[in-house]
């Protein structure tokens, strides 16, 4: 009955850390590009693949979160547009936008690494 339950508390605890801390890299995009074209170049096609997904997936979120914040921008009076709400709004959206250049930046390396190996590219249009 102790090691079913020690079994239980050391499942629990994985589990838990695995929501905490993910199982999985991330779309990083101030990973030096150094480094990912030597992990690109030691990809397998599955790999890549992921790896371009996760990219793509980071690249649509960031967009969607500009076309949030470009209609609250919209929103804001003309006569307001120098206020510190709309500079705010387009400070983000920049910051968003250089975010999203750096992240496709890297996502090519993936992706056309991904073209030269002859991988799966269908879902990877962005």
């Amino acid at each position: 009955m102790k090691v079913l339950r020690n079994a239980a508390i050391l499942f629990l605890l994985v589990m838990c850390s695995v929501a905490m801390f993910g199982c999985g890299k991330k779309a990083d995009e101030s990973k030096p590009m150094d480094e990912v074209k030597a992990e690109a170049e030691k990809m397998d096609a599955g790999q890549l693949r992921a790896a371009a997904m996760e990219y793509k997936d980071a690249i649509v979120a960031k967009r969607g979160d500009i076309e949030k914040i470009t209609k609250k921008l919209k929103e804001i009076p003309v006569a307001e547009m120098m206020g510190t709400e709309a500079k705010g709004l387009k400070s983000d959206i920049e910051r968003l936008q250089n975010s999203v250049s750096a992240l496709k930046v890297r996502f090519n390396v993936y992706y056309n690494k991904l073209k030269e190996v002859n991988g799966d590219l269908s879902g990877l249009e962005i």
